[in-house]
């Protein structure tokens, strides 16, 4: 077998000089080598084919190697002479092919970012294809590109071949990775901008910032330039400059290696409006819609400002809101410049009013749990009425607030037929959780761990409850709420609370339906015959609630009707204030029968982040004026009955094996016997105002600010305040979750324990005026419905009071701090927060502590009030 020609990856092609040349016939061609090439594809690209005249040596043959080598397949390629017949020759391709990749790794980088690089060369490295310099120049460049989106310009990949020994002719890919350092902007400079600051023209650019700040996102992208020009020229426009442009940028690296970046603004003329006329209209007067656009001659041009307020205002304050809510859904108005003289332009907005549409079907799409009249039930748009956008962005906000579907992905279609003018209104909705279920344990004080077990059913379906299919897990669909809790630790404490809600009782209008159930049991004792220390709470209530068409329909209104009976004996924490002194309240059966009413008004939508919007509520609770119809000092027991209870008392004792009762411990049983007298009926009137707004601010921040305050009054200052129904300001709403079920309102004042206002302590009982002041600065970190995330930081400042004649509410405990919350809908809210409060007594008084100014708190289950 003679050589006649051969090819190395990388050598000089050369053909093999025989002498004289001769002609040949090719007689057959064989392939050697090729294991995962096709054999008839290289005869064909090689161009030697049976019967071909090829002269030897000659161009054939240097062809044939050059054409082969071109795929780039191969590392050796020989053609061979066999043998000769005549005027007839045999050749053979012998080839060798590059090796297969076998595995490929990285070096150089964290293992992290592993994952991140394979998904990059991943379409490049196909384990068992042939390694091809191909191949590796993409891998290169994905990799470059990769690095250079994260701001490292200069990273250098190396990429060695390494024989793998466990497989024939197949190797693996080592990329050895060096990020250098990260290539950031160093300066953003600006020429030519004579009235706007370079800092202000340097805040517009949202996507290409300076490396000023510690952790300041800086990294320079073409794509995010191109983008920042516009930003700019479209924030000249809105100054009046309506010609401005970016007419020239330049980068650069500088000798620090970091970008340079140089703007160069035409900002032209600032123009002013001239004249408004208005052409198409018919249904209003160009009075009415001047009035309505809010812009005048004189004013600066402001074409994005005319746009909004032409077309779509965030509130509602524009003409189309005029049209569109009257059913004009074709409506369209186009702001045309009809003459431009000097610095002013002459403005006339050309309008086409159109026919009006009607709603022809409303679809909902996607509520594969929720049941379609729970939807359409808080729709505003129904088939027959007239298109209206006002009624669209409402029926959403309502199905927002709900709880049960995605607020982020919820989508409103408007198809549209024109000939019949009709319209179709398309909900697209995506369901998420929204049971909760309550699994906790704690020390709560009472001798033990408190375990606490509830669950809530948000979306619950009383009338399938009896359909053996429907519980998976339980019947659900029909937007009722069912809840069910126990909290105990055994002997010392036990909580049951029961609650079911109708929100559309009878199905046709937004009248709710609550009822529910409570029941406490506290026992201090620890098995003290002498010393009882007992607490019980039987409670029933049932409650309407409706919506309100006045003042607006953001109004309703909630009558509830309570019956409660609480049992203490020794039980210590609750006094009475009668005519400005403490008196103890420890024992006896007590009636509370109250009427709950609440006007509230909420315009908030997306419940668990509110971005706008506000809410109020009043709520008055109160219990009739028993004491208006009867004698006075009714309690007082006569001296005879007195004496017998203290005889009575004194045998018991004695009985169980205790000495009498001393004088002053005769006086404070007959106290106690006659509070429990004076309370047997309860009397109160209790006020509560509670108000919180939301703004946002900027970006993704959200401004919250809340003000509430409270009082419980009295019927007669002979009688004195109810010993029950207090507020209790301070903590952190979870340790002393024992005491909201004692009758008291608790309110969390973070950075503060309850004990650091005076009004909570045992000999006190709780407060019967508060205030309380809030801000929270809020930033969302993920608005996932499976689990939103947002940080916080906040100022608080609130106070408590014994006497309502105390009351100051500008006496404040101050504290600042920050807090993280997590909404998971199966959990509902976890979170923490920090609070350094400023006005502990301590710190008042002078007085070095050890309990410090900081106080950390936990939140589980619900916001703290």
């Amino acid at each position: 077998m003679t050589a006649l020609a051969t090819a190395q990856t990388g050598d000089t092609l050369a053909p093999i000089d025989y002498g004289t040349p001769q002609e040949w016939e090719i007689a057959g061609v064989e392939v050697i080598g090729s294991q995962f090439t096709d054999v008839p594809t290289l005869k064909s690209i090689s161009g030697l084919r049976v019967g071909k005249i090829i002269r030897i040596p000659g161009a054939v043959i240097q062809n044939a190697i050059e054409n082969l080598n071109r795929l780039k397949l191969f590392s050796d390629i020989r053609i061979i002479q066999d043998k000769t017949e005549g005027d007839l020759i045999w050749l053979t391709i012998q080839v060798q092919e590059k090796p297969t990749l076998s595995k490929h790794s990285f070096a150089g980088v964290r293992k992290a970012s592993h994952e991140d690089l394979n998904e990059e060369v991943s379409p490049f490295l196909i384990k068992g294809s042939l390694v091809t310099e191909h191949m590796k120049d993409n891998s290169r460049m994905a990799l470059q590109s990769f690095y250079r989106e994260k701001g490292f310009y200069d990273a250098k990949i190396k990429i060695t071949e390494v024989p793998d020994p466990r497989r024939v002719n197949a190797v693996s890919l080592n990329f050895d990775i060096d990020k250098g350092d990260k290539v950031k902007i160093r300066d953003i400079t600006f020429k030519g901008n004579e009235n706007v600051r370079s800092k202000k023209l340097r805040k517009v650019m949202e996507n290409t910032k300076e490396k000023r700040r510690l952790f300041a996102k800086s990294k320079f992208d073409n794509e995010d330039l191109r983008a920042d020009k516009k930003s700019i020229a479209a924030f000249y426009n809105t100054l009046g400059y309506r010609d401005a442009k970016i007419v020239r940028d330049s980068v650069w690296r500088g000798e620090d290696g970091h970008w340079q970046l140089q703007l160069d603004v035409d900002e032209g003329s600032q123009y002013f409006i001239g004249d408004i006329g208005w052409k198409g209209n018919s249904l209003y007067s160009d009075e009415q819609l001047n009035r309505v656009l809010g812009l005048k001659k004189g004013d600066i041009y402001n074409s994005e400002l005319i746009q909004t307020r032409l077309s779509f205002s965030l509130d509602g304050r524009d003409v189309s809101s005029l049209y569109l809510d009257d059913g004009y859904l074709f409506f369209s108005a186009e702001p045309v410049e009809v003459s431009i003289y000097n610095d002013t332009i002459d403005l006339e907005m050309r309008m086409y009013e159109g026919p009006q549409a009607t709603i022809d079907r409303v679809v909902i799409n996607g509520n594969d749990r929720t049941h379609d009249h729970v939807i359409r039930r808080e729709l505003r748009t129904r088939p027959g009425e007239k298109f209206s956008r006002s009624d669209i962005i409402r029926s959403q906000r309502e199905i927002i607030n709900l709880g049960y579907f995605n607020p982020e992905t919820i989508q409103i279609g408007t198809p549209v037929n024109q000939q019949r003018g009709t319209v179709d209104i398309v909900y697209n909705v995506e369901e998420t959780p929204s049971d909760q279920l309550e699994l906790s344990a704690g020390f709560g004080g009472l001798g033990g761990v408190v375990g606490t077990l509830g669950v809530s059913f948000n979306n619950f379906s009383l009338r399938n409850a009896f359909e053996k299919g429907a519980w998976n897990p339980v019947p659900q669909g029909d937007g009722q709420r069912l809840s069910v809790r126990a909290q105990t630790n055994g002997q010392f404490f036990q909580s049951y609370n029961f609650s079911f809600t109708e929100p559309w009782l009878g199905g046709k209008k937004r009248n709710s339906l609550s009822v529910g159930a409570v029941y406490t049991n506290i026992d201090r004792s620890f098995g003290s015959a002498s010393t009882p220390r007992q607490l019980s709470i039987t409670k029933f209530f049932a409650g309407l609630g409706t919506q309100l068409k006045w003042p607006d329909d953001f109004f309703s209104s909630s009558t509830t009707i309570n019956i409660e009976t609480i049992n203490l004996n020794g039980f210590q924490g609750f006094t009475t204030i009668v005519n400005g002194v403490p008196e103890v309240v420890e024992r006896g059966k007590f009636r509370n029968f109250s009427i709950n009413q609440i006007f509230s008004r909420s315009s908030i939508s997306e419940p668990l982040f509110p971005r706008s919007g506000s809410r109020f509520s009043v709520n008055l609770q109160f219990t009739p004026p028993y004491s208006w119809f009867r004698s006075d000092n009714f309690w007082v027991l006569p001296d005879e009955e007195r004496q017998q209870r203290i005889d009575d008392r004194n045998d018991i004792l004695m009985v169980r094996g205790f000495d009498k009762m001393t004088e002053a411990q005769e006086q404070s049983f007959i106290n106690a016997e006659e509070n429990s007298r004076r309370f047997a009926f309860l009397e109160y009137h209790k006020w509560r105002i509670d108000a919180e707004w939301y703004f946002n601010l900027f970006g993704k921040f959200v401004l919250r600010s809340a003000a509430k305050i409270g009082l419980l009054g009295t019927y007669s200052n002979n009688v004195g305040f109810s010993p029950f129904e207090r507020f209790e300001l301070g903590g952190d709403g979870l340790s002393n979750q024992n005491f909201a079920i004692t009758g008291r309102d608790i309110i969390a004042l973070r950075g503060y324990e309850r004990e650091d206002l005076e009004a909570n302590t045992d000999n006190n009982g709780g407060a019967t005026v508060f205030n309380k002041y809030t801000l929270e600065l809020r930033y969302p970190i993920s608005l996932n419905p499976s689990s939103t995330i947002y940080g916080m930081a906040f100022l608080e400042g609130g106070n408590s009071f014994l006497n309502p004649a105390d009351y100051n509410p500008f006496e404040l405990r101050r504290v600042a701090g920050g807090g993280l919350r997590v909404f998971l809908p199966m959990f509902g809210l976890l979170g923490f927060d920090y609070g350094w409060g400023f006005d502990k007594p301590d710190v008042i008084s002078g007085i070095d502590t050890s309990r410090g100014f900081g106080k950390f708190s936990i939140i589980l289950g619900f916001e703290p009030d």
